[in-house]
This record gives C-alpha cells, structure tokens and sequence, in this order.
C-alpha cells in the first residue's frame, strides 16, 4: 500500500461521533460488507445524501475531534468497506485515530489552517486527491485548481498502514 488517488468527501464539521459514522443499530455484526450500506446514514448535515456523496471517495476531510463516541472498530470497518482509505482532520479522538491505522488506513492530522484553506479551496467542487505516503504528501485536485500538503507519519503508523492494518503487521514481525 503505497500511492492511491481518488474523490474526497467534504464533512464541514467538527466531533462527528463514531454513532454517526456507523449507527450503533448495526454493531451486532462482525462482517465488514453488513456495514456497507449504513455509512453516515445519520450524519446531518445540510445538502449531505449518505447515499450519493459517499461513492468514489478515498478521503475524508473534516474539521475537529473525528471519530469521538466511542472504541469500537465498527466505525473505521465501516469507512475502510466503503473504499475510505484516509481521514484527515485536525485532530481525531485517540483510540478512533489508532483504531484507524490498525485497520490499515490513514488518520492524518492536519493544521487548522490547512484543513481551512482545503475546505475554501475544494469543499463545494468535485476534487481528487493523490496521497503519496513514500513522499508523505497530499495533492488535492478540482475546480481549476490544486494544492500540495506534506503530512507526518510516525515510523510505526506508517509500518501499519505498509502492512494493511495491526494482524497483517503482527504476522509479519512475529
């Protein structure tokens, strides 16, 4: 897992809950592929349709406090089935963001600043990103115009995400 480029999905808000990700009516299940259909069916937000705006997208970005609620993996399975390979945010709650590159995908924190230009930039134009995790860079695409930004990994979530997620990791190294 190194490069891959695809849309990006525009959440324009802060503290979307780990219940709005994946409501907690499915959480019974242990298949990844029951979840499916269930991503962010209960995110409110103006002019958002779950059902359409979520197609293609490889990227999530949104503001504050992404993935607060609660522990369960169910909220990054049920990004990770529906193609998300990465979320960045200025900040996630702590065990949602591990969650996340245990899973093999990206949690990347961003500043405000740069979360803010992205979303003036590209929020209300269809975009792609290109996340280059050997260069450590996004380069986002749409409307006439594109943007480059450098995000960090520490060794070891960059190691996860190499490997697809913590089992895949694991049986490599142990």
């Amino acid at each position: 897992m190194g490069n891959f480029t695809g849309g990006v999905l525009f959440l324009d808000r802060s503290d979307i809950n780990t219940d709005e990700i994946i409501p907690a009516k499915y959480l019974t299940t242990v298949s990844k592929e029951t979840l499916k259909p269930h991503l962010l069916e209960d995110l409110a937000l103006p002019g958002f349709s779950p059902e359409k705006d979520r197609e293609g997208m490889v990227m999530i970005v949104t503001r504050k406090n992404f993935g607060c609620g609660s522990s369960r993996e169910h909220a990054p399975w049920a990004l990770e089935v529906n193609g998300i390979k990465a979320v960045a945010a200025v900040n996630f709650a702590r065990i949602f963001r591990q969650n996340m590159f245990n899973c093999g995908m990206l949690a990347l924190e961003l500043s405000e600043a740069q979360i803010d230009r992205l979303f003036s930039l590209f929020a209300k134009v269809k975009t792609e990103v290109h996340i280059d995790v050997k260069a450590l860079t996004l380069t986002f695409n749409g409307g006439g115009k594109n943007t480059t930004i450098p995000f960090s990994l520490s060794p070891f979530d960059k190691a996860l995400f190499e490997a697809g997620g913590w089992i895949e990791y694991a049986d490599r190294k142990y």
